[in-house]
């Protein structure tokens, strides 16, 4: 069989699977805080939560949610790729917006353009303009932190902030740096945790998923598909029905996402896993999971690479040129799991060595600590919190010059 009728016999199978898989997803019985959105699931856990929308410069909406605290220190989260808000919070009492609250600040969570909060635009309308779908992190740390960035500091009158990433929520990071040098200033201190940059060192099977992505994106290719794991897409509805049924926790738990991200079954349990997974995945761009996966066939950290053609349109270049990490002169705190299948502590290391203001280099205590227990973990007040708690009262409550 060849590689074309494969893919056709795939799509084949995956646009019969598709309507059967729906309602599968709908009858798996989820527990309430997976019903819930990041609004009420804050209201249940006695937080105020406001909603602010925020237009970057090339049109997109996004959605900002605030827990009201001291203005003076305003701390900004960022997520993942094909995640939302909601990572931050469904962990209730447990979850870093939840701490953060109750420390005082004034805390701001972020939504990337495209997923289920943001998926907004002045000119285009997502369900039917591809338009909306051209972007990759490239444009989220162009346009979509200095917007957020500027909304927040307008709205409680400070000149920095402090931000904590998660994941591909640090990558962007280091794009508005070297892109956009003037919001460095901005930034008291990014803590970024599970800091993604280079991918070429990945164990498997994240780096067999790297290897795989070219043969995935050609499917997404042949149906037209440039928005993936939304909502209500074949791939969410794949995922959402093997994880939220009863019993799936050793077929998607520890078979699937746990291999991935880093054995480590004391802090993604059974119970837990159903409201995860009604959270995630929230939805992206496909050209944002190409240009992501990119970096893991690279040695380099570089913008989107089009091909020969299209790079000569776009960079005058046959390569993509890389992003000049030199520029990048935030105080960076890098906080690193040697359980962490996604995040090598080899790739982080070469990281570290081509940003200019690393202050803290720190791998957790927990041997066990992989790639979702920053976010999703039952244990983040004994594991993460302290680590992160410390980095800001030492950085992230003083004016960046007095280090």
């Amino acid at each position: 069989m060849t590689p074309a009728s494969t893919e056709k016999l795939l799509l084949a199978l995956f646009i019969t699977l598709q309507p059967i898989l729906a309602l599968q997803c709908t009858l798996s019985e989820i527990p309430e805080d997976g019903q819930l959105n990041f609004r009420r699931l804050a209201n249940k856990y006695g937080l105020s939560c406001e909603e602010h929308d925020v237009t970057t410069e090339d049109g997109y909406i996004l959605k900002l949610f605030h827990i009201p605290g001291d203005k003076a220190r305003p701390v900004l989260l960022m997520h993942g790729i094909i995640d939302s808000a909601d990572t931050f919070m469904i962990r209730g009492n447990g979850s870093m917006v939840a701490a953060l609250a109750r420390a005082g600040y004034d805390v701001w969570v972020g939504n990337k353009r495209g997923n289920r909060y943001s998926r907004r635009h002045k000119r285009f309308n997502p369900d039917i303009h591809k338009e909306y779908w051209d972007f990759s992190f490239h444009e989220i740390g162009l346009y979509d932190l200095p917007a957020k960035i500027d909304y927040i500091l307008a709205r409680t009158g400070q000149t920095q902030l402090s931000c904590i990433g998660h994941s591909q929520g640090n990558t962007v990071f280091y794009v508005l740096g070297s892109m956009r040098p003037e919001y460095n200033e901005k930034i008291k201190l990014l803590i970024a945790l599970s800091p993604i940059c280079y991918l070429h060192h990945l164990p498997p099977p994240a780096k067999n998923i790297v290897q795989a992505w070219p043969f995935i994106d050609r499917l997404f290719s042949l149906v037209g598909k440039h928005e993936v794991f939304s909502d209500f897409s074949l791939e969410t509805n794949v995922l959402k029905t093997l994880c939220t049924a009863k019993g799936s926790y050793e077929l998607c738990g520890k078979g699937f996402i746990l291999r991935i991200a880093g054995l480590d079954t004391d802090e993604l349990e059974p119970d837990f896993l159903p409201i995860v997974m009604s959270h995630y995945p929230s939805g992206t761009s496909r050209k944002s999971g190409t240009h992501l996966l990119q970096l893991g066939l690279k040695r380099n950290f570089t913008q989107m690479d089009y091909g020969l053609q299209k790079n000569l349109a776009v960079y005058n270049s046959v390569t993509p040129p890389n992003y000049d990490l030199g520029k990048v002169t935030m105080r960076v705190a890098l906080i690193v799991a040697s359980n962490d299948g996604m995040c090598s502590l080899t790739d982080v290391k070469i990281l570290r060595s081509r940003l200019p203001n690393v202050v803290e280099y720190r791998v957790l205590d927990w041997s066990k600590f992989n790639h979702i227990d920053y976010v999703w973990g039952r244990n983040m007040d004994r594991h993460l919190f302290p680590t992160v708690f410390s980095l800001l009262e030492r950085f992230g409550d003083e004016s960046k010059g007095d280090s």
